[in-house]
């Protein structure tokens, strides 16, 4: 956990693949600790193909039924069916904006929105922009993105930071 938490959370990011990993993690996330899907992740790479939306895109009920008996990952059927319902919704916004970061960073002009909160209370479960992007994605047919869990993608993917002041891994 710390050396996800110095080494990449928060870290921004315009990968494309790494947002639609982060997207699917977060997803898989709701209701459980982050440290039961961050010590899942090398499964989930392996078992959604590295995490490349176009490949999971094409995952059909075959797929899943199979993903569904894989130990190695969280087995909720809405959660993995999710990935390849987002995956295809990731590639339409891909074909859009001609990449899922542009989509994403456009909703903060390609700068990252620097929080300074002084201690964990201080820092929201969602914000007025995790329920605009929210309500978007929805619009777009994504699922598992509420506004929570929007804000949990934007601080990971280092759209937002909101790593604590003093933090040796706040790099602003």
């Amino acid at each position: 956990m710390l050396a996800y938490h110095d080494d990449e959370w928060g870290i921004p990011s315009h990968d494309d693949r790494h947002l639609y990993e982060h997207l699917v993690l977060e997803g898989a996330q709701a209701g459980l600790s982050w440290s039961t899907v961050l010590n899942k992740r090398e499964n989930y790479r392996r078992a959604f193909d590295g995490f490349d939306p176009k490949k999971v895109a094409r995952f059909d009920e075959a797929k899943i039924a199979e993903l569904l008996e894989d130990p190695g990952i969280i087995r909720n059927r809405l959660k993995v069916g999710s990935a390849v319902k987002n995956a295809n919704a990731f590639l339409a916004v891909q074909r859009e904006h001609g990449a899922f970061a542009d989509y994403l960073w456009g909703w903060v002009d390609g700068r990252r929105v620097v929080n300074r909160p002084l201690m964990l209370a201080d820092i929201p479960a969602s914000t007025e922009l995790s329920d605009r992007i929210a309500k978007d994605l929805k619009r777009r047919g994504f699922t598992f993105v509420g506004t929570t869990i929007v804000y949990a993608y934007l601080q990971a993917v280092g759209v937002v930071d909101d790593h604590l002041v003093g933090c040796p891994a706040k790099r602003v």
